[in-house]
């Protein structure tokens, strides 16, 4: 069975190694407003607890999760006792969901209170990498707010390890690399506007992270003769300058078809593999 265990790369200039692929957990927590084709069933602990070895198994070290992504936080916290140190997490700031609502929050005093409250949730005492969680305002977030500089202070204290931005447009995304460490952005088949802020990255040692990789489930929606899941791996992995695309499953063969997918498309880049 392909692993992904001899393809950690750096992210960005952080000193964090992550694996191609990182396995986001909005769906261990929340159901309800998310973007799927189709509905689920939030998995239990015990299939919760299989799908996190089969992940690590499979050279998965990454987690995405979010204060937006329901119980994700408190399950994890939960789930990953005894083996936090194999795992590099990201979590996020600014969004919160309730009610089947988001509301949005950027200021210093509520960033603080998310980043402790996130370590109590996940049992620990650092958080790998801190994202803010955008409401499509890029600009005005990072310009007016308090977010970023909050971030950078508890980085300084040592509670976060590095942070960054989730974006939604080039202008931010670039603007949010100019002093963070990472950004997330949209990659796929079917879009592909923010490629400048990856090509940025690439050239300043910055890390970036893919959401959507497979636009939410809709690219197997996509007509061609040739396998969808396949050919975004390909794209992704034919940056050198990406560092992770996160994979939402909560499907045990689908995250194993995910993998050799990756690892196909990564060994047929010379300079695939981590040094």
């Amino acid at each position: 069975m392909p692993t992904l265990h001899d393809f950690h790369r750096p992210l960005g200039s952080t000193g964090l190694l992550v694996s191609p692929l990182g396995l986001g957990t909005v769906k261990l927590g929340r159901n309800q407003g998310v973007k799927y084709p189709a509905g689920f069933r939030i998995p239990d602990d015990g299939e919760a607890a299989r799908l996190l070895d089969l992940a690590r198994e499979l050279g998965i070290n990454l987690i995405d999760t979010a204060p937006a992504y329901g119980s994700s936080e408190e399950r994890l916290g939960q789930l990953l006792q005894g083996q936090r140190d194999q795992w590099v997490i990201a979590s996020k700031v600014g969004e919160e969901f309730a009610n089947g609502q988001s509301r949005f929050d950027f200021s210093a005093a509520h960033t603080r209170y998310s980043v402790e409250r996130s370590l109590t949730r996940l049992r620990t005492d650092h958080i790998e990498l801190v994202l803010v969680h955008s409401d499509g305002n890029d600009l005005a977030i990072l310009e007016n707010s308090e977010v970023y500089p909050t971030l950078a202070e508890l980085k300084r204290e040592g509670k976060i390890l590095a942070y960054g931005f989730s974006g939604k447009t080039v202008a931010g995304g670039l603007l949010a690399l100019r002093d963070g460490d990472c950004a997330m952005v949209t990659f796929n088949l079917a879009e592909r506007r923010e490629e400048p802020v990856i090509e940025y990255a690439t050239a300043h040692a910055k890390g970036i992270l893919i959401k959507k990789a497979l636009a939410s489930g809709h690219a197997l929606d996509l007509k061609s003769d040739d396998d969808p899941v396949r050919r975004s791996f390909e794209l992704i992995f034919g940056h050198t300058g990406i560092s992770s695309a996160i994979i939402g499953t909560i499907d045990s063969q689908h995250l194993r078809e995910n993998v050799a997918h990756t690892v196909a498309a990564l060994n047929n880049k010379p300079d695939a593999r981590a040094s």
